[in-house]
């Protein structure tokens, strides 16, 4: 899975996502790319799941290209801690995605396969997305 080697500070603020990325929302490396349509936050956990299926499903034939990384750190408190006991202990990390973030792209595979590739990590994240393709 996908985690920062090192990170300056252990806990972070939710934050807000509000308004389109205003980077990575064209096509960069591949032929064909997967991008969201509403912001959320990608778990490193959803991540890998989509790039196994992705993988898998090309058989290792082509390139896939992960442009994003999770590095926000999220805490969670453990089950039946009441309130006042402090921010809980860091649990994973997420990708903060805004609308218009190509997250994925592939190439070197026919048409078709790439699509079908993308649409199964498609299901892996929990944002509504469409594949883009490079004209």
């Amino acid at each position: 899975m996908l985690t920062p080697k090192k990170i300056k500070y252990r806990k972070q603020q939710r934050g807000h996502l509000r308004g389109i990325t205003s980077r990575g929302y064209e096509l960069a490396f591949g032929r064909f790319g997967l991008k969201v349509l509403e912001g959320g936050w990608i778990t490193a956990r959803q991540i890998e799941a989509a790039r196994r299926a992705m993988t898998h499903f090309i058989k290792r034939g082509g390139t896939i290209w992960i442009r994003i990384f999770p590095d926000k750190p999220v805490t969670a408190t453990p089950t039946e801690v009441g309130m006042g006991g402090g921010k809980g202990s860091l649990d994973h990390f997420v990708f903060p995605a805004q609308p218009g973030r190509i997250i994925f792209e592939i190439d070197g595979v026919i048409p078709d396969q790439a699509r079908q590739a993308l649409r199964l990590a498609a299901y892996k994240i929990p944002l509504r997305s469409k594949i883009v393709e490079k004209k």
